[in-house]
């Protein structure tokens, strides 16, 4: 759906999308910190019970998403394999 302008250009309205994805382990919590390095930057989300979660992902995505401390977001993991290790 596209909006028409008075000097008969059109714009594009923006839309939100719903994404499905196939990743089954998507961890509901809040971003708690951000570090922001030269290239990356590194988010810790709490996902309760005392467990947070850390990532490192590009600045691009940091501002794409609009990521903030305070903000609910998704730890999203999706791995081939799962080590195992004891002491």
């Amino acid at each position: 759906m596209a909006e028409k302008l008075d000097n008969g250009g059109f714009i594009s309205l923006k839309k939100e999308y719903t994404m499905k994805i196939s990743a089954r382990n998507q961890l509901k919590g809040k971003i708690v910190s951000i570090q922001k390095g030269s290239v990356n930057a590194i988010v810790e989300i709490d996902i309760g019970g005392g467990n947070v979660i850390t990532s490192t992902i590009s600045l691009e995505s940091l501002q794409a998403l609009q990521l903030e401390v305070g903000k609910e977001a998704y730890a999203i993991i999706k791995a081939t394999s799962v080590m195992v290790g004891v002491e």
